[in-house]
C-alpha cells in the first residue's frame, strides 16, 4: 500500500513502495554488470582482485575476469512512482555462501544469471531459491562470441519447473536488464494471484 504524505507546500507526494531483489548466480556470469548497468545510483561493489590461489575460483570459460564480488552488489531502480527495486547482488563463489541467508531475508524473489558457457554454474542459486519457496526467473547473459539457445532449451537444460520465465538479455544494457526485473515482478504477481485463487 503506497504511503502519502504532504511536502511543505502542503503537495501530497507519494512514497514508493520499495522491494528487495536478489541478484545471483554463478561466478562471471554477470551480476556486477547487471546492478551497475541498471542502478539509477551509484552502486556499492566489493569488487576484490583474484589472488590466484590454487582452487580458489575457477576461470574456465571466463579467463579474462580478474576481480570477484566478496560480499555484496546494491543498488536501486525506480520502475514506476510508485514502485522502486532495491537490487542486492550476491557473490558467487562457494566460500560466500554464508552470507546468502541474510542477503536473502526479505527478498521478493531473485535474478538467477545463466552464461551458457557455464550453465552448471547456476544450479546452485536455483537449488537454494525452489528450497526456500523464493520466486526466480533465469536471465542468460548473451555475450556477443557465445552460441545462443533458444530460452526453452535453457529451461529444459536446467530442469526448471513449469512456468519458470527464462529470458535473454545483455547485462551490459539498461533498458535489457530492467527488463528482467519487470519480468520477475509481473511474475511474482502471477503466482500471488494464482495462490490466492486456489
Amino acid at each position: 500500500m503506497d504511503s502519502v504524505r504532504s511536502d511543505h507546500n502542503g503537495a501530497s507526494s507519494r512514497i514508493p513502495v520499495a522491494l528487495k531483489i536478489l541478484i545471483a548466480g554463478g561466478f562471471g556470469a554477470g551480476k556486477t554488470t547487471m546492478v551497475g548497468s541498471v542502478s539509477e545510483i551509484r552502486p556499492l561493489q566489493t569488487e576484490e582482485i583474484l589472488t590466484g590461489v590454487e582452487g580458489a575460483d575457477s576461470v574456465d570459460g571466463v579467463e579474462g575476469k580478474t576481480t570477484t564480488t566478496v560480499t555484496m552488489d546494491f543498488g536501486r531502480i525506480t520502475i514506476t512512482d510508485d514502485l522502486q527495486l532495491y537490487l542486492f547482488g550476491t557473490p558467487g563463489q562457494d566460500r560466500f555462501w554464508f552470507l546468502w541467508d541474510e542477503l536473502s531475508e526479505g527478498a521478493l524473489g531473485a535474478v538467477v544469471l545463466a552464461d551458457t558457457r557455464r550453465l552448471a554454474d547456476c544450479f546452485p542459486s536455483i537449488d537454494y531459491f525452489e528450497q526456500r519457496g523464493t520466486p526466480f526467473v533465469v536471465a542468460v547473459n548473451c555475450f556477443e562470441s557465445e552460441q545462443r539457445f533458444a530460452p526453452e532449451a535453457v529451461g529444459r537444460a536446467l530442469d526448471l519447473d513449469e512456468g519458470v520465465p527464462v529470458v535473454l538479455f545483455d547485462a551490459r544494457e539498461p533498458q535489457a536488464a530492467r527488463n528482467v526485473l519487470i519480468e520477475l515482478v509481473e511474475y511474482v504477481a502471477r503466482r500471488q494471484l494464482a495462490s490466492a485463487s486456489r
